[in-house]
């Protein structure tokens, strides 16, 4: 399913941004959707899932209380509300799509937008 992700940009420590990512094709709601990130030189890493209907997310920790994800799937849309960010923040921001699994890991993501950078000011 082709995924687009929206919303990047340049943005100043504390403020707030939002993330978009719009899927076209597939049955939206048959999948998990997750949100990762790439720092230069750094691997790929977990940001936040939520589950088919949306009644389930999970962050990695170092979003915990700061991020949102949540998803509309009349729209085939997720979201990642970043609120308080901060300069380590930012990264690659990646959209994904699982048909199976509610996972942490890369590797069990079936397809993958293009990215959407997001970059913090101090």
């Amino acid at each position: 399913v082709p995924l687009v992700e929206s919303g990047g940009g340049l943005v100043q420590a504390v403020g707030p941004l939002r993330l978009s990512c719009a899927a076209s094709g597939g049955t939206f709601s048959s999948y998990v959707m997750g949100w990762f990130r790439q720092a230069p030189g750094k691997e790929r890493e977990f940001v936040a899932h939520i589950s088919w209907g949306g009644g389930s997310t999970s962050y990695a920790d170092s979003v915990k209380g700061r991020f949102t994800i949540s998803r509309d799937n009349a729209k085939n849309t997720v979201y990642l509300q970043m609120n308080t960010l901060k300069p380590e923040d930012t990264a690659v921001y990646y959209c994904a799509a699982s048909i199976r699994l509610m996972s942490t890991l890369a590797r069990d993501y079936n397809f993958w937008g293009r990215g959407t950078q997001v970059t913090v000011s101090s």
